[in-house]
This record gives structure tokens, C-alpha cells and sequence, in this order.
């Protein structure tokens, strides 16, 4: 799910050459933006690839998709849709390789914290002067619309997902362990003691999962440091500013548990597809996450959905912003742009349409009522949204409650700069606090400082 430091490196390298291309043809688009951001001629033919297509392994998901694009195609008979599908839809070995070599769809797949190295490597299309024709764009949380602009204001993608990170938990675990899976854990002491009951289980059984290798260990470290109410940098981004205490509480929480609880298990440097599993397989007591991972356990990892549930994240002043979002080849003419907005538009950000098709959803079978998309703010498109999910709710909706909730009450934060170079680096302090019994805290939050004031010395 994260890029490894090898990709972030190539990325860089290729910035000055392979992007070459990109950065010309966005600025060729900008000069002519005004002459070209009208509606698209009906009369004009445009054919657009699109990336993130379900796989065929995801019935309803691929099923719905593919009726939207006749749908959609119906409604716009000039447009034609060419959909690309994958799974993972970002295989992290090659994705810097595609955008630097030119190989990307159209309209492209991407995790917000690769948005800001692609727009500062020239390898989406300006979109400022087409959002226009995104009706409900303003509803959007501005945090995640932040997310896809650069520091000028101009927008270069359409968030489809936003979300902030809580506490994901296994109710049916809980209920074994003696635990009320009503009263999640509100602190990491808690946690802690919870986990310690569900590894008490048996053999096989994990109280607490992390993550620690491919990035999503220093991702996860964000998340919890954010919670604890630490930074990873500075304000101006130009220092580290995790070897703090509240970073050193990260890792030590998770040293007791790994090493004096023994309530992690013994496998460790885990990536995002392993958690996956574990809570699939019905032996993960709890992990830090969203929603959304109850939904993807069931579709792609055979969890029961109604042993789910989902938290805030314990003793949260702050969390981390996540989701993901389409954004524009910048080799993509004009009415390529504007084909793009009218698919995203229809597809993304329409209650009731396209990915919020709660109707549609649970008539085909999927969960519907899980708050997996917290996209829209407090407003007209979020009230429709949240009054649809409801309507037609196929899970025990009270079962997420206490994150949608308390989520509200939790500040959103944006990621760091060079996030994946920064997680990359930190994913060595969580691997070794996970791996290594003797491990000193002090000793790898000094050094991973230094290699993180190493990078922003480099890129500011």
C-alpha cells in the first residue's frame, strides 16, 4: 500500500528526466486553460482510460463499476470509458515507474500521500480551470481537496475517499475475551489490556496488530503520533520533530506490548495485505485503521462484517487525514480534462449515484451502512449521504458508532511533506522495536531524526 524508499528515489531521479514530457504538456494546458475549460461539445468524440478498475475477483464491486459505465456512457453516448483494472490498484514496485515513464491511464488512481511528489514532479495535469464542472466539490471536506493542490492553490485531483484514522476491533474477539465490544478501549492502557485478554484466547490469537515494513509502519507511527498529540515535523517543515515524547510513548507502547505482553505474536515486519488477513481470518483483536477495513476484510479477505467495529483512535487530539483520489495524465488534451470530470463527477461525487449507490449496493449483496467514505462535510451532500447509507443499511450500523461519533470531536491532520521518504525512514524504528527485544528507543528516534532532517534539508 506504501511505496518503498527505492521507488521514492526513482521518483526523484526520473523527475528531471522521464517527467519531461508531462511538465510541458502541463504547461501547454495552462496557457490555453481559458480558451478550453468551457463544456464539452456534445459533438465531440472523446475516449478516456481509467485506472482502478475492480478486478474480476470483486463481483459486485466489478459489476457495479462496469454498470455505471454504461450508465454513463448512455448519458455522454461522445464519451467512451477504456477501464484498467488492477488489484492492488497501486503495486508500489512499479507505480513511480509508470508515471515517470508516461504508462499511466488518463485519469489515474492515487493514495493522497503520493499526491504532493507527483504534483511537484509535473506528473498530473493541471485541472484548475475544469472543476467547475464538479457540482459538489464544495462540499467537499477542504482538508482533502488540500490534499490535491499545490501551494498556489491550483487543484490537480479529485478526491473519491477521505477518512481519518481510528481503532478498528473485532467484536466477537471482545465478547470472548470478557471485553464489552459496546465500550471500545478510549486509551492505549486500555488497549493494552485488551490485548492481552484476546491473546489469552489460544494459539493463533493477536491482540494488537502493526504494521512495519513497506512504509506502513512509519504511516502507522504518524497515526498514533498525531493521536498522542505529536508532530512529525515542524511547522515549516524543514526539521523532524518526532523524537519527542510523544514519539518515544509510540514506541514504547509498542515495546511492552510486543515484548512484556506478548500480545503482538511472534510474525512481524507486516504489510498492509497482512493485517488484511489477520483480521479476515477472525485471530486480530485490533488494529489502528478505518472503517473501510471492515468492508474490505469481507470483500477480499472473508471476514464476518458484523464482527466489526470501529473506534476513534485512544486519547485522539488529532488524526491522520487518509483516502485516495483520481488525478490527470498531464498528457491528456482539453476535452480529455473535461470527459474526466463529467466521469468523476458522475462516478465519485453524487450521493445516491456511482460509489455512494447504497440501493444498488445492498440489492448485490455488499455491506451497506459502514461509514467507509467520510468525503463530504456538514452540509446538504453529506446530510443525503449519511440519511441513503442509513436507508439502506445491511450491517449492524451501531457496530461503527463510536467512530463516526467521536470523529467529529478529532482534529484532521494532513500527512507530512515527503511522506513515503519520511515512512520509509521510520518504518526502521518500528521494525525494530517490533523485532528486537533490546531495542533502544532513544537511540533510533536520533537516528531516524537525522535521517529526516537529512531528506527536508534536501528537498527545501
Amino acid at each position: 500500500m506504501r511505496l518503498r524508499p527505492v521507488a521514492v528515489l526513482l521518483s526523484a531521479a526520473l523527475a528531471v528526466t522521464g517527467t519531461a514530457c508531462g511538465a510541458k504538456s502541463s504547461r501547454q494546458d495552462d496557457r490555453g486553460a481559458a480558451a478550453t475549460a468551457g463544456p464539452l461539445d456534445p459533438g465531440t468524440k472523446v475516449t478516456i482510460t481509467v485506472g482502478c478498475q475492480p478486478p474480476k475477483t470483486a463481483k459486485s464491486d466489478r459489476a457495479a463499476w462496469d454498470a455505471d459505465v454504461k450508465a454513463f456512457q448512455a448519458k455522454y453516448p461522445n464519451i467512451t470509458i477504456v477501464s484498467k483494472d488492477a488489484f492492488p490498484c497501486i503495486v508500489p514496485e512499479t507505480f513511480q515507474a509508470k508515471l515517470a515513464g508516461g504508462q499511466m491511464e488518463d485519469v489515474y488512481y492515487v493514495y493522497y500521500t503520493d499526491a504532493q511528489k507527483i504534483i511537484q514532479n509535473r506528473q498530473a495535469a493541471d485541472i484548475t480551470p475544469y472543476v467547475g464542472a464538479l457540482k459538489r466539490l464544495k462540499d467537499v471536506n477542504p482538508q482533502f481537496v488540500k490534499a490535491l493542490q499545490d501551494g498556489k492553490g491550483r487543484v490537480y485531483g479529485v478526491p473519491r475517499k477521505g477518512y481519518t484514522t481510528g481503532l478498528v476491533y473485532n467484536r466477537k474477539l471482545f465478547t470472548r475475551a470478557g471485553l464489552d465490544p459496546d465500550s471500545p478501549p478510549k486509551t492505549w492502557a486500555e488497549v493494552r489490556e485488551a490485548a492481552k485478554k484476546i491473546a489469552a484466547l489460544g494459539p493463533g490469537y493477536v491482540g494488537y496488530g502493526e504494521y512495519s515494513a513497506g512504509n506502513t509502519g512509519g504511516w502507522h507511527f504518524t497515526a498514533e503520533l498525531y493521536g498522542r498529540g505529536g508532530d512529525v515535523v515542524t511547522p515549516d517543515g524543514r526539521k523532524a520533530a518526532f523524537n519527542s515524547p510523544a514519539g518515544r510513548a509510540v514506541l514504547q507502547t509498542l515495546k511492552d506490548m510486543r515484548w512484556t505482553d506478548d500480545s503482538m505474536g511472534s510474525k512481524q515486519l507486516l504489510r498492509w495485505e497482512d493485517l488484511m488477513r489477520m483480521m479476515g481470518s477472525g485471530k486480530l483483536g485490533m488494529m489502528v485503521g478505518a472503517p473501510d477495513v471492515a468492508v474490505e476484510t469481507f470483500l477480499n479477505f472473508g471476514a464476518e462484517i458484523e464482527d466489526i467495529g470501529a473506534t476513534t483512535l485512544p486519547e485522539a487530539r488529532a488524526s491522520l487525514l487518509g483516502g485516495d483520489a483520481y488525478m490527470i495524465n498531464p498528457k491528456a488534451t482539453p476535452d480529455q480534462i473535461k470527459a474526466a470530470m463529467l466521469w468523476l463527477d458522475f462516478r465519485n461525487l453524487t450521493p445516491g449515484q456511482g460509489q455512494f449507490d447504497y440501493r444498488r449496493f445492498k440489492s448485490d449483496g455488499r455491506p451497506v451502512g459502514v461509514p467507509e467514505n467520510l468525503l463530504w462535510g456538514a452540509n446538504a451532500s453529506g446530510s443525503q449521504e449519511r440519511a441513503l447509507r442509513r436507508q439502506y443499511a445491511t450491517v449492524p450500523v451501531d457496530n461503527f458508532a463510536p467512530y463516526e461519533n467521536g470523529s467529529p470531536a478529532v482534529a484532521p491532520k494532513v500527512e507530512p511533506p515527503n511522506a513515503q521518504a519520511v515512512y520509509a525512514i521510520l518504518d526502521g524504528a518500528m521494525s525494530a522495536v517490533l523485532t528486537r527485544k533490546d531495542a533502544n528507543i532513544d537511540q533510533l528516534l536520533a537516528d531516524a531524526e537525522k535521517k529526516v532532517n537529512a531528506l527536508l534539508a534536501r528537498s527545501n
